[in-house]
């Protein structure tokens, strides 16, 4: 499965277990397995380099079992093949977005002007209340 130009993911690392689906359907949701359970070993796979492995643990949150199979259950719709390829694309998605490192924060200071305007709002501010206060209520 091609996720990005450097990520593919080969198919024998993902398992599907196929589930009875709740919601819409009729007799059909009795009666077959449409939902789809899909399983990828994060933890272990050969697929993924360390940094996205690591950030796609922080961001799989609860999908995220103890021993580190990211758990996708997909069941949008009634048919069982596009359960199977929502619940891949939802991974590939996940993928992707790990894939993409964060922007690095660069640390900033205000110019000049921006404190000479913060010290005159105060200062503003200050002589606004001290007109305020009862001193001349006499």
């Amino acid at each position: 499965m091609r996720v990005t130009r450097s990520i593919t993911i080969d198919e024998s690392e993902l398992t599907e277990r196929f589930i009875l689906a709740s919601g819409p359907g009729g007799q059909n949701v009795n009666k077959v397995a449409t939902a789809v359970e899909l399983r990828f070993d994060v933890a272990h796979s050969k697929s993924l380099p360390a940094a996205v492995r690591e950030r796609l643990i922080a961001l799989a949150g609860k999908r995220l079992s103890s021993a580190g199979i990211l758990v996708i259950a997909a069941q949008r719709f009634r048919s069982q093949p596009r359960n199977r390829e929502d619940a891949r694309e939802r991974l590939a998605a996940l993928i992707r977005e790990a894939a993409t490192p964060p922007k690095l924060r660069r640390a900033t200071s205000p110019s000049r002007a921006a404190k000479r305007r913060r010290v005159d709002d105060k200062r503003q501010l200050g002589a606004r209340k001290r007109e305020r206060s009862g001193s001349g209520w006499d």
